[in-house]
């Protein structure tokens, strides 16, 4: 009997995968924010270290840093090199964006152009230089984003040797070796393994002289090292923990001893290890011998001899087994993460697939970023704090005064039956509670305060705690980017919007009538310098808001404010009025609506490269420049109709005589501060007398119409 024919085919155990949740997490990351629908192929890194447990072998594994870094951390991230405890493999992944495209995958056409590599990196010679290449592996997934859950299924391509492997022996290295040279081989293993040049490269050539001394090279240096007449092993990491086999990546290893160093015979070692050592009692060595079947030896007429043949590919297999079946693997991270993070995944995903195809340059940053001050916290401010977590904004505070009625849960969507017992809670407390229990990563803040008003006036001895309402209001747009007026009266409005004109904020009305609506924005302030910001604090402004420019630079008119287009100062209109007059009865789906569309405008508003300053757009406009801006055109007002169901955009610009966003008001504002603004409280007429507007209404009712003079008698009727 030969030796050949008493040895057995050569079994290999197959490579094992491990998949870290951060993997996931940074793909899922990737696809939305990078990739996109491209279904490109991703060159990926998988690691794995060789064999640490006598009863357990390790796997290819893969965490965040196997993918691509993301944008942000470009700068930040660290190379791998020199770690003994991440060998890095290569491998490619395939995401689709279907489940039916995941499953319509060539699998075989797939594992081949892997094996195909391979093969090349062989032949090339590329193999000897980076042996990573040897055991390459190739994975294809599904990431079901809206579900959490993940179907994949990995390959580890081997070359088919035809006719398989002979194995003639395989023992544990500790009783292959002498006592001698097993002391050294370890020794020369674990100083291989603590060289920071060395440590991660799998794949080695292992040299013992007849004085026992052992020596490791790289696979490149073989042609010196196979004159030297010593006993000579192939090593390599082996992941597998049986002493009955050895490791996948073995099975490429011979392919590249065999058809690029034309060996028939080969011992190899594999190595495994014991807590960061040298394990010969664990490790193994094999002898096993090569051969290629006669009808390969007969291709192309001999002309070619086995392996050598570069043209001619091998048979490849490597698909993984799961649970013994070639089926893939499906993995849920739903159940297992902090409910925190879920609702932020799940709330940033309309808003992250929106860019995937309609709108590329949605910047979601400054969403975020943005701080939202609402001032109101009924029907319109619940509607509107709503459709801004929708739209991806997180630092939301509300301001309000008032308290929960039995009748405000069936029109504010933000509170139930329970915040209306025992006289009810502060809205601006209960509304934040609430966005926090919908959204718990929202920055919501509730500020329990009324807004001084002119035409209320305040008695002297309330002087001193309305004025200090009046800067805690200051205090608080200075501090916000956005502000949203969406109280219940006129009077209200006014002292929100001069503040916003005199710190050039950007402000959005929403107003109700029974079934009409207005929603505008604010022009910017009057004073294109304002006196009271530093250099710097304007550069930080314009950093956060976008680059936002404070005049428009094609001196287009000012866009006026809620109150420009008034001829009386803002009064009381609470004194006096029925129960429906004091009451916004409004039909119920007008809130909505206009809520919906106030935050519209904010959301155009930070996407115009002028911001603020952007001049009134109307559709089908010629000079409106809509067709550059991807959410639309930006509008000035939208006023709309239920009982016609019509909507238009108009445009008002600035006045002269303004009661809160002229030059003059927001002058004698800067001059005066608080004092102006309580004499405005306290003296109904002061508005109207500082802005002109006393005279202006002097000047109409003096005017007389001048009649036809050529009217006849006969034209008149006698009453």
């Amino acid at each position: 009997m030969t030796e050949k024919e008493s040895g057995s085919v050569l079994q290999f155990a197959p490579f094992q995968s491990a998949v870290d949740e951060g993997f996931w997490h940074r793909l899922s990351s990737l696809k939305l924010n990078k990739f996109g629908i491209d279904e490109s192929p991703i060159p990926i890194t998988g690691f794995y270290t060789p064999c640490t447990n006598s009863r357990v072998s390790n796997h290819l594994s893969l965490i965040a840093e196997s993918l691509p870094p993301e944008q942000s951390e470009q700068s930040s991230v660290t190379t791998n090199v020199g770690n003994r405890n991440r060998c890095s493999v290569p491998g490619i992944l395939y995401n689709t964006n279907t489940f039916e495209g995941f499953h319509a995958l060539n699998k075989q056409g797939l594992l081949k152009a892997e094996a195909q590599k391979v093969w090349d990196d062989i032949h090339s010679g590329k193999a000897e230089e980076d042996c990573a290449v040897l055991s390459r592996f190739l994975l294809i997934s599904f990431a079901d984003l809206k579900k959490w859950s993940f179907h994949y299924w990995f390959a580890f391509p081997a070359l088919v040797l035809d006719p398989p492997v002979t194995l003639v022996d395989l023992r544990p290295a500790s009783q292959w070796l002498s006592l001698e040279e097993a002391e050294s081989l370890s020794a020369a293993c674990n100083e291989w393994r603590s060289s920071r040049v060395t440590t991660d490269v799998p794949f080695f050539l292992v040299s013992i002289a007849s004085n026992s001394r052992t020596t490791i090279k790289h696979l490149k240096e073989w042609t010196s090292y196979q004159q030297d007449g010593n006993k000579f092993l192939f090593g390599f990491y082996d992941p597998c923990h049986l002493l009955t086999n050895p490791g996948w990546p073995l099975r490429n290893f011979l392919a590249l001893i065999g058809s690029r160093w034309n060996l028939e015979k080969v011992c190899f070692f594999c190595y495994r290890e014991n807590r960061g050592f040298a394990d010969l009692s664990l490790s193994l060595i094999g002898e096993a011998l090569l051969s290629v079947s006669q009808g390969f030896l007969e291709h192309k007429n001999n002309i070619c001899s086995g392996w050598k043949d570069t043209q001619h590919v091998p048979n490849a297999v490597g698909w993984e087994f799961n649970r013994g079946k070639k089926v893939p693997r499906c993995i849920s991270l739903a159940q297992s993460m902090d409910p925190k993070r879920l609702a932020i995944s799940a709330a940033d995903l309309n808003l992250k697939l929106m860019r995937w195809r309609a709108l590329p340059s949605l910047n979601l940053n400054i969403l975020s970023a943005t701080k939202c001050l609402l001032l109101g916290a009924g029907t319109l401010g619940c509607q509107v704090a709503r459709m801004l977590m929708a739209w991806g904004f997180r630092k939301i505070t509300l301001l309000d005064s008032g308290k929960v009625a039995m009748s405000n849960p069936l029109r504010q969507s933000l509170y139930t039956l329970e915040d209306c017992l025992n006289g009810g809670n502060f809205k601006a407390i209960a509304a934040v509670k609430s966005l926090k229990r919908i959204f718990p990563a929202v920055e919501a803040e509730g500020v329990v305060m009324g807004i001084p008003m002119p035409g209320h006036p305040v008695p002297s001895q309330e002087e001193d705690s309305v004025l200090q309402d009046c800067r805690r209001l200051q205090v608080l747009i200075d501090s916000h980017d956005a502000i949203f007026l969406l109280t219940d009266t006129r009077e209200s409005r006014w002292l929100p919007t001069l503040l916003c004109a005199n710190s050039n904020k950007i402000a959005i009305t929403a107003a109700l009538g029974f079934d009409s609506f207005l929603v505008m924005r604010h022009g910017a302030g009057p004073i294109s310098t304002i006196n009271d910001f530093k250099a710097e604090d304007m550069i930080t402004l314009a950093a956060e808001m976008g680059n936002f420019s404070l005049i428009d630079g094609d001196r287009e008119p000012r866009l006026g404010c809620y109150f420009c287009n008034d001829v009386v100062a803002p009064v009381d209109s609470t004194a006096n009025r029925t129960l429906d007059q004091q009451c916004t009865v409004t039909r119920p789906g007008l809130a909505p609506i206009a809520s919906a569309l106030a935050v519209e405008l904010l959301v155009g508003i930070l996407h115009h490269p002028h911001g603020i300053c952007a001049k009134a757009e109307f559709a089908n406009s010629t000079d409106s420049g809509s067709t550059e801006q991807p959410l639309g055109i930006l509008p000035h007002q939208v006023r709309g109709s239920l009982s016609q169901f019509s909507q238009m955009t108009l445009v008002g610009h600035a006045s002269n005589s303004c009661t809160a966003c002229c030059t003059t008001v927001v002058s004698e504002y800067q001059k005066r501060g608080m004092d102006f603004v309580l004499q405005a409280i306290n003296h109904p007429t002061y508005l109207e007398d500082l802005t002109g507007l006393t005279e202006l209404m002097k000047s109409a009712s003096s005017f007389q119409l001048d009649w036809d003079n050529e009217m006849d008698d006969d034209d008149c009727i006698e009453i």
